[in-house]
């Protein structure tokens, strides 16, 4: 028979797992979608994809190398480039929409397990959402997030999406390498061996 997983304490449920990794630390690149804003000036206003160079292109100042740049690096870049003919003071902000360069592995009791780009803003339940959600005869109290602490192991967090989903505990940040992983239900275990075992 298929050896149970040790209890969780319960704390562990609703503890949210610290990011390893910040959006402010991503490096942007090849097809990430970005939006940028110029304060003040509307018409500079745009929303462009990282083309294979790793530039994107703006008015005014053309084309702009931002591959490998946080988005904070791409920000001071572009406002320099419009201070030097065009603004005397530009304040510029960039989001990036989409992060291509990232990806999610979401296994388990879902219903379609794979690797997912990560899009944005991700979290626990939108990265299930693109998995499928989870399948029936799921265990949607103690979903594993396992996430690299830099020394090559991972770090486990477990999560309960009926308590997200409630809004009574926030839906944790969902990073580059996370792998997120739904088990079955014991009952759906025992069912199994009870057929096959």
């Amino acid at each position: 028979s298929i050896p149970q997983s040790a209890p969780v304490e319960p704390l562990a449920a609703t503890r949210s797992a610290a990011p390893i990794e910040t959006s402010r630390q991503y490096r942007i690149g090849e097809e990430d979608l970005l939006e940028i804003k110029v304060f003040g000036v509307d018409q500079l206003n745009s929303t462009v994809r990282v083309d294979p160079r790793g530039q994107i292109t703006l008015p005014l100042i053309g084309p702009v190398t931002v591959a490998g740049l946080t988005a904070q690096g791409a920000e001071q870049l572009v406002a320099d480039k419009l201070r030097e003919n065009y603004l005397q003071n530009p304040q510029v902000s960039l989001f990036i929409k989409e992060y291509t360069t990232q990806r999610v592995t979401v296994e388990g009791a879902v219903n379609r397990p794979g690797v997912y780009p990560l899009r944005g803003h991700s979290t626990l339940l939108t990265s299930l959402a693109l998995a499928g959600g989870p399948a029936r005869m799921s265990e949607t109290t103690q979903v594993m997030l396992f996430r690299p602490d830099g020394t090559g192991r991972r770090v486990a967090t477990v999560h309960n999406l009926d308590l997200i989903r409630t809004g009574q505990i926030d839906d944790p940040v969902v990073l580059n390498d996370d792998l997120i992983v739904v088990n079955r239900t014991a009952s759906r275990v025992v069912l199994r061996d009870s057929l096959f075992g």
